[in-house]
């Protein structure tokens, strides 16, 4: 595979991913890989001791991880989150919306490609748990809060 594409600025974890299970059965691992079908909920009383959360896709058309994302962003997880295993380039847009920060692909994206597919929508239209502003609210920004 190789290095991950990051978008953080701080450094990438470097300790492996260990499972969900063994990650909740010991109390000194800081970074957990969630399988298809794994209830990421579970991880969340001991999110403060987490700097890498690694979430595989087995299949591009698994659907779940992009939940499992969003779920430890709204619950306030600021860590890394990586998708992992079959990342298709096409997917990195909403995936980033979702809440991934990095990628490990099993097959390694063209960089120009991942540029274009991240600027290709220069507005969204709704709320994410990225911070992009919806561009009702930039046209109707009295109606923001509603």
């Amino acid at each position: 595979m190789g290095d991950p594409l990051r978008f953080r600025d701080d450094t990438a974890p470097e300790e492996p991913a260990v499972s969900l299970d063994a990650f909740l059965d010991q109390s000194n691992a800081n970074t957990v890989r969630i399988e298809a079908g794994d209830d990421v909920r579970r991880l969340l009383p001991q999110i403060d001791r987490v700097r890498l959360v690694e979430v595989d896709f087995p299949k591009f058309r698994d659907g779940r991880g992009f939940s499992s994302a969003r779920i430890l962003r709204e619950a306030g997880y600021t860590g890394e989150i990586r998708a992992t295993g079959d990342v298709l380039v096409d997917l990195i847009f909403f995936m980033r919306r979702c809440g991934f920060d990095s990628f490990e692909p099993d097959v390694p994206m063209n960089p120009v490609d991942v540029v274009w597919v991240l600027s290709r929508y220069p507005e969204v239209y709704q709320h994410a748990a990225d911070s992009r502003v919806p561009i009702w609210a930039k046209r109707h920004p009295h109606e923001q809060n509603s």
